[in-house]
């Protein structure tokens, strides 16, 4: 009887497949360099106007990000008005024509704020913080001391000190550097970002050098440690005016990243403090 009604008991269905889980933010950032890293290895290769092109892109979408934060986002048109002679500026200086250059980032740093008119000082801001960084990279990589190397260098510095500081920063803890703009860095985070830097530095030099054109390891590797902390400060800068915001990332355009402003910051304090380095010091930094 047990068995009868066993068998007219309704079967059980089996247990329902789990559903998926979204992906972690692990697996985003993974998933988005491998898309992102051999374009950027491509361009940064190929230099000129394909490297050009990609610092123009990517200052395309950091002033959407920046002219966003007031909770007031530009219009398409101007957008595109607005970034046409930064485009020009940039595919100048790869051309090698400085001086041309420099007038079209004039003429972008005064245009942004006449049309974005709701908060011209905020766009004008926006246009010298990342028109003038972007600049400074593709003269970089036109430099006549191997532009390659140079620009590989200060990409591999930037990493070191974010990747650096992370770790020293978990691993020691210790006093905060400034709570009020970034609750999560520490002095000892710093002081591994700075040492990673100098490694990092010194390591290219070496590994670039050939005979009879040594570069000056431990000369570069003490101004790497000086980028690291200008690095910093671009993170402590960006820190501090998404906290004045409200908001947590810059944007959402790299899954797994945030905004490109998010994943740039530090590149924006550093490639103009690097620039001038070369500019002041390239016979001896980069002979």
């Amino acid at each position: 009887m047990a068995g009868a009604n066993a068998a007219m008991a309704p079967a059980v269905p089996e247990q329902a497949e789990a559903p998926r889980q979204p992906a972690s933010a692990l697996t985003k950032r993974i998933a988005s360099a491998a898309v992102m890293l051999p374009l950027a290895l491509a361009a940064w290769w190929m230099g000129g106007a394909v490297f050009a092109m990609l610092a123009a892109f990517a200052a395309y979408f950091m002033l959407r990000e920046w002219l966003r934060f007031p909770g007031e986002g530009p219009k398409s048109l101007h957008l595109t008005y607005f970034w046409m002679p930064l485009l020009l500026a940039l595919g100048s200086m790869a051309d090698g024509r400085a001086d041309w250059a420099l007038g079209l980032l004039a003429v972008f740093i005064v245009l942004l704020p006449v049309l974005q008119r709701q908060r011209p000082l905020w766009a004008l801001a926006g246009a010298v913080y990342i028109g003038l960084p972007c600049l400074c990279l593709v003269w970089l990589r036109g430099h006549p001391g191997d532009g390659r190397l140079i620009v590989l260098w200060l990409l591999a510095v930037v990493w070191a000190t974010d990747t650096g500081a992370y770790i020293f920063g978990r691993v020691i803890g210790g006093p905060k550097l400034i709570p009020v703009l970034s609750p999560n860095k520490t002095w000892a985070g710093l002081g591994g970002g700075m040492l990673c830097a100098a490694v990092t530095g010194g390591a290219i030099a070496l590994l670039g050098s050939a005979p009879g054109h040594e570069l000056p390891w431990l000369l570069l590797a003490l101004f790497s440690a000086l980028v690291a902390v200008v690095s910093q400060a671009g993170d402590f800068f960006e820190s501090g005016v998404k906290r004045h915001f409200g908001v947590k990332d810059s944007g959402a355009l790299i899954p797994g990243h945030g905004g490109a402003l998010d994943r740039l910051d530090g590149l924006l304090f550093a490639a103009p403090f690097a620039a001038l380095g070369m500019l002041l010091w390239g016979d001896k930094l980069w002979p």
